[in-house]
């Protein structure tokens, strides 16, 4: 499987932090040639650590990813990991909720279809394109409407692409981790916290406790699936969403 990743050209959105950045780091021991993209000054440096290259991009601004993917001969392997969990109450009827909800769509579902748009300009027969979901795109948890929906989004945008590309022999797949310590998920549970009145501690028991295996994974726990998605090994794999949890959503 590593072997097949050698050398291969692959960018990554969303890979400064957390998942992404464990994807990255996954990718970059395995040999291939990374360009990074993320919306804050921190992915040079981890572009630095991971000798890729890098730029500074809101996927959401069609000219940005223009710039973002200028340049760039060819991409062997794309994987579309930016993304925004915040939460969106429907209870909330207030302009603040409003712009959030909106803001999270603007990123997970248009931003992603907006990167992808411009590098299929540079993909070619034997690619492979893959989405990071979630858990939340089969299931789903209350007061996160928006973040949700466009799980739920990208999993069918995955489906679709499937089909749409299978002709020109580009394979689109989809990752969905379950709770992974990241900046976000530990956002979202301090959040959650606060609403339901329960300590964070208690809280996170009751969702690993929910998981046909114990502990909280990290970011490097789901890259896995990404070097295999991305490898001759899935050669036959497409239009799936594969998802890395721990058994906690039967799939």
């Amino acid at each position: 499987m590593i072997q097949s990743i050698k050398g291969k050209s692959v960018v990554i959105t969303g890979s400064s932090r957390g998942i992404g950045l464990g994807i990255a780091q996954a990718f970059a021991k395995a040999g291939a040639a990374l360009h990074l993209i993320a919306n804050d000054d921190a992915v040079h440096q981890r572009a630095g650590e991971l000798g890729a290259t890098a730029c500074v991009a809101d996927i959401a601004d069609k000219s940005q990813v223009a710039t973002a993917l200028k340049g760039l001969q060819h991409i062997d392997v794309r994987i579309n990991n930016a993304g925004l969990e915040l939460l969106t109450p429907v209870t909330d009827d207030g302009d603040e909720n409003s712009n959030t909800f909106r803001r999270i769509i603007e990123i997970n579902v248009i931003g992603t279809s907006l990167v992808t748009s411009r590098a299929l300009q540079v993909m070619k027969s034997g690619a492979s394109i893959i989405n990071t979901a979630s858990i939340w795109g089969r299931v789903a948890e209350g007061r996160f409407g928006a973040y949700v929906a466009s799980k739920h989004a990208v999993m069918g945008l995955t489906k679709t692409w499937a089909k749409e590309l299978g002709p020109r022999g580009i394979r689109v797949n989809a990752v969905c981790p379950g709770w992974v310590r990241t900046e976000a998920s530990m956002r979202s549970l301090k959040r959650m916290s606060a609403e339901e009145g329960l300590p964070e501690d208690l809280l996170l028991e009751r969702i690993v406790g929910a998981q046909a295996l114990p502990g909280l994974m990290e970011p490097p726990d789901v890259a896995g699936a990404y070097l295999f998605l991305a490898s001759d090994l899935a050669a036959n794999v497409t239009g799936q969403s594969l998802g890395i949890d721990r058994g906690e959503v039967p799939w």
